[in-house]
This record gives structure tokens, sequence and C-alpha cells, in this order.
């Protein structure tokens, strides 16, 4: 038998809690990995999975510790070396692509230098030799003008070509092992799609080891050999990418797939309820069990033993009783659009301050404005939904609406009248009006308040609740929410990543807004919890008549919520009409390359990529804004004229120069 590259043997990882009772992270983790294996971490956040990945590499965050097992690299312990052997093998043999890439780059060093710093670090590569080895390296990675690219600081390039560089500075030292951290988690859909294709056609040319953490099963599908799905630190199941997407034998890895939105329809994915337990916190029994449909006595009594099938391991007592289809998704209600609750005329923003003459004149700064000529109407009990690439101009629009963003031109307003451009100049009537949920609940709720103050401050400013009446408002806010009165005296940092953004979604709701506006508000979640905020928000637009301007570049999540969608590229509105006449029949190229760069968690699922994920500084000065990346450009009146506006039956609007068939 070979020996396997990654041999992870009964691992359990842990810390000593402030009592002196030792709480385990990990629990009893067995994982083989074979030379040119991928194998995909998948689960919730907090199941272990970045703690396993960093395990593979030999590293423990601060305060854990190896309670039993063992991690061998080629035979070796990684956990048994000397620090310096445990050195060079990082970066060299075993190499780490993280999440973020643009925090992992040093911003003041150009791209070439870093390569070049990795190099010198991990490979045994002549000094005369770096320059040529840094160019080879960045054309590896299909980075376009790798010369160029190289002379360039880390600002100048785009999220996906960061990735990519990260990914350059991991192969400088050549090496066996990649172990990635969800390295394209943030990463709109075309950009993704080309780094998981690069990872494939760098493991079948390098046969390179890969363990792939990430809670996308759609990505993990695309570029995984077997998959390993972990709750509260135990692999669960384990099992060949195709049978386990096909057939989920644990009740966990069923629930994961059943939350995940899809394209093909307009449904609302099963949402998993509760949450998984703190570490120490699994009793006796199964750790799934309170959150289990098929929990039986002994699944609260005794804790599983992974058993061997034919197609892998699980570790469930019921595992026999779960090939069955997958629970359904609720279809989304159909709701008759009411009033326009907001009106967007010809709306521009730019980032640079306009001179006098171009105040005096009413033009925009910088000749181009980097969002114009936006037109868009939101509906009473609609949801409208931004889709494009990082950089079209989705939060900006959100922003201006907001008041937090002043305009360069055009007009928004409400049925009382035009809005004025900042939040400060607003009546409080207006404010209240028209509310904001961010992407990131972290960043909006103070970790200092509890969730009672929190949602006391807009209820004394827009309602002016005290005592009593004040705190009986905001208990049935949290059950409008599906969170229990119980939540009011804790703090933010006690609350899952679901739960905070439920705080954040009834904190807008006690303004008692006509308009939510809800940047990313699912992308930071897992697919467990999206599902529920999904949920979540197309019943409050169903009973409460709110209208939902909602940002993302997940389109198969707008496909689950969305009435309606308009596509932007570069700050400028390419197609706009029903969510179901732009999903079923695109009639705009931008908007054919994001769905076909769409990634279903199906195995053998094909993106259709089109051209190459480059990076544009500006919308060009005349012409189509997509006239570069266009596979159906036409020629010249693609470059030098605007594209007319085709309008389609049922309000479905495209701007292009090739008419829709």
């Amino acid at each position: 038998m070979t020996v396997p590259l990654i041999d992870i043997a009964g691992l359990e990882v842990g810390f000593t809690s402030r009592d002196g009772v030792t709480l385990p992270i990990l629990r009893g983790v067995d994982l083989r990995l074979e030379p040119g294996e991928t194998l995909g971490l998948v689960g919730e956040s907090g199941s272990g999975k970045s703690t396993l990945a960093l395990a593979a590499l030999g590293h423990l965050r601060q305060g854990l510790r190896v309670l039993a097992g063992q991690v061998r690299f080629r035979g070796q312990d990684v956990f048994a070396l000397p620090p310096h052997r445990l050195s060079a093998l990082r970066g060299g043999s075993l190499a780490l692509i993280p999440q973020n890439a643009g925090q992992a780059l040093t911003p003041t060093m150009r791209i070439g230098a870093q390569v070049a710093e990795a190099l010198r670090l991990h490979a045994t590569c002549a000094p005369a030799d770096i320059p040529g080895r840094v160019v080879q390296l960045l054309a590896r990675v299909r980075l376009p003008t790798p010369e160029a690219i190289a002379r360039r600081f880390p600002h100048e390039l785009s999220g996906g070509q960061q990735q990519r560089v990260a990914i350059a500075m991991a192969l400088a030292g050549e090496p066996a092992a990649l172990l990635l951290d969800e390295p394209t988690t943030g990463l709109d859909v075309t950009t993704q799609a080309h780094i998981l294709e690069l990872l494939r056609a760098l493991a079948a040319e390098s046969g390179t080891t890969m363990l792939y953490v990430s809670h996308d099963l759609g990505a993990v599908a695309r570029v995984c050999d077997r998959i390993a799905v972990m709750y509260a630190g135990e692999v669960v199941q384990e099992g060949p990418a195709t049978h386990l997407l096909r057939t989920p034998r644990h009740p966990y890895a069923r629930a994961l797939l059943a939350a995940i939105p899809r394209i093909a329809e307009a449904r609302i994915p099963a949402a998993l309820e509760g949450r998984p337990p703190m570490p120490g916190a699994t009793g006796p029994g199964c750790a799934f069990a309170p959150r289990c449909t098929l929990a039986a006595p002994v699944c609260q009594t005794h804790r599983p033993a992974p058993a061997a099938t034919e197609d892998g391991t699980v570790r469930c007592h019921r595992a026999s009783e779960t090939a069955q289809p997958l629970p359904e998704a609720q279809p989304l209600a159909a709701t008759a659009p009411g009033e326009a609750v907001l009106s967007v005329q010809d709306l521009a923003v730019s980032y640079a301050s306009p001179g006098p003459l171009a105040q005096l004149v009413g033009r925009p700064a910088g000749g181009v404005a980097q969002v114009a000529d936006i037109r868009l109407e939101v509906h009473a009990g609609e949801t409208l939904a931004l889709v494009g690439e990082s950089g079209s101009g989705k939060s900006s629009i959100l922003k201006a609406i907001a008041g937090l963003l002043p305009p360069a031109a055009g007009r928004i307003s409400l049925p009382s009248g035009p809005l004025a451009a900042a939040v400060d100049h607003r009546r409080p009537d207006e404010v209240r009006r028209i509310q904001l949920v961010f992407q990131n609940p972290d960043e909006s709720l103070n970790p200092h308040h509890t969730i009672a103050d929190i949602l006391a401050q807009p209820l004394r400013l827009y309602h002016r609740l005290a005592g009593p009446a004040l705190r009986a408002r905001a208990a049935a806010l949290l059950e409008e929410v599906r969170l229990g009165a119980h939540h009011l005296d804790r703090l933010p940092a006690q609350l899952s990543g679901g739960e905070k953004q439920r705080v954040a979604i009834a904190r807008a709701l006690a303004a008692e807004p006509a308009l939510l506006l809800c940047d990313e508000p699912t992308s930071a979640l897992d697919v467990s919890v999206q599902a529920a905020v999904l949920a979540l928000l197309a019943r409050l637009r169903r009973e409460r008549g709110i209208a939902i301007l909602f940002v993302a570049h997940d389109l198969a999540v707008v496909r689950a919520i969305a009435d309606r969608v308009a596509v932007l590229y570069q700050g400028r509105l390419c197609e706009i009409g029903p969510a179901e006449a732009v999903y079923r029949r695109a009639a705009h190229p931008y908007t054919e390359a994001l769905l076909g760069a769409v990634l279903e968690p199906e195995p053998g699922w094909q993106p259709r990529l089109l051209g190459h994920d480059m990076v544009e500084r500006g919308p060009p000065a005349r012409g189509c804004p997509f006239q570069n990346r266009c596979h159906r450009h036409l020629g010249p009146v693609c470059n030098e004229q605007a594209p007319p506006a085709h309008e389609l039956p049922g309000g479905h609007v495209v701007r292009c120069h090739i008419p829709p068939a």
C-alpha cells in the first residue's frame, strides 16, 4: 500500500478553558490524501475546517494544542519536527493560499518584489534567474502581461488578479501540497470560476495535492475528487464528490445541500434551524442530534462511530434511512407590485471632486463618471436585485440612495418628492422610510451595546418610545425575525453570524421603512444561515409590503429572492427585467457571461467561461461599457456609439447594439 502524502490519524486539537477544563476543537479526525488528489473540507463556520487545514501545515492558533493523534507529511509527524525543519516545510513542500489575498500581500511592495521574495525563501534559484522566474510564475497563473503585472502594486489589481498572485507565490517552492482556505470567498462569480479553472489546470499539470476548505459546495464540486463534511470538529461523512453530492448519507450533509439556492428556479432553499454546539458542549451522543430531523433516543446517548460504506465513511446511527429526496425548497411567492416607493432618474456617481467649472455646468468630475445614466423604480412589495462583478457600481448606487454618497448628477425621489443628496439634509421621515442592511453585521452593531440598546436607538428616534413600551416593541421585533426576547440582554459577540444579521434587519424594521437597502446581506454567511435570512426577507416583503433593493454577486441567491433583476457593468445598466425572463433568456452578452459562470453543486457541472477575468480601470469614454470583453463584439459601432435601449415585453429592457432575438 502506498504511503499517503498527508495522513491525519485520530487527530484531536483543543484548548484549556479558564476553569481548567480541556475543550476539544477537533475530535478524532482521520483523513488521508494521496499524491495528486484534491480533498474538499466543507461545513458551517466553527465546524473546524480551517483548524484542520492549518494543523495539516503544522500550525495551530494561539492557545490550541494537540490532545491526541498525528499529522504526517510523507511519513513525518509535522508536530514533532524541529522549528527550522517545519519552517522549511512551510512554503516549500507545503504551501498555504489564504482567503483574502489583498490582506496577505504587502501593499507597499510591487508584485514582482513579493514573488521574488517567495523565491528567495522557498526555491533553489540563482539570484540572476529570479526576475525571469517571477515572470514565469505570473504567466503560469494565467495573468495577462506578466511583465507589466510585476511592476504594479497590489491595489492596482482586481481581487481575482490578487488571488492569482497569491497562488503564484505559493507555487514558488514547487510544493507537493497546497492548502487552500476559502480561496474564492468574496470574489464575484466570473472571477471565482476563472480561479477554480486555474486550480484544476494546475492540479492536472503538476499533480499537486490540494486540501480545499470552503463552505461553497459549488466550488468544491468543481475542483475536488473527494469531500469531507465536518460538524462540531468531526468528519461526519467522507467520500467521492460524485457520490456525496448525489446521495448524501449524513443528515447534516443533506441539510447543507438542501440549503443551497439554485439558478434553475425561483425557490427559497430549505433552512437548517439551530446552530452548531460550542466546544465541549456536545454531550455523550451525536453532536448533530439537537438539529436533526431523524434523531432517535440512541442519538442522544451514544456517539456514532464512523462506518465504512461502499462510497466512503459516515458517522450516523441512521445513515441507512437518509437515501431519500432532499427537503423541498419553497417556491418564491408571486406578489403584485404596488406603487413606486423609490424613483432614480439619470443617477451619476463620481469619486473625484468636480472642479469649479464642472460644478457650474453640472458635469460629473473627471469627465467619465464611475456610475452614470441609472434609471430605476422600486415598487412596494417587490425585490429588485442589482447584480454585477465587483466594481460594477452596485454598492455606490445603494450609498447614493441612502444619502451616504452624494451623486454627481440625477434625481432620487420618494412619492413625497425629491430627496436631498446628503442624508444630513433629509427630513427625519425621509430617513426613516429608507433603511440600510450592511454586508457584515459585525461592522454595523456596536459590540459594547446589548441587543436591547441597539434596537432602542431607532425606536426612541422615530417613535418616541420609552420604558416598558420600548422594551416590549424591541421584543416584538426580535420575534418578527425569529429571535426571542431572551436575546435582548445579550451582546453581539454572544450571537451567531445569522443571529447578528437578523438583529441588523430587526433594527432596520424598527424604523418601519418603506424600502430596505440590502448590501450583500448574506455573502458572509454559511449556506444554512443564508437560507434562513432569505426566507426572512421574503416573508417580510410579503407580510409587510416592504420594497427591497438587494445587492449581490451570487446569482443563485438573487434567483431565490428577486422579482426583477438589474445587471450592471462599469456603472452602466446593461439589462433590467423580470427575473424569470433574465434568467431564462439572457439578452445582453454580459448577463450571459455572468450566468454562464455560476457554479452548481452538481458532479460534472461545466461553467461557460467567456474571455478572461481581466480588470478594467474604469468605464470607457464612449461606446458600450462592455466593449473590451464582449464575445459578440461588432466592431467600431460598439467602440464609438452608446448602445440603444431595446424594450421587450414585461418591462424587460436591454442596452446593446445587438437586437434581442
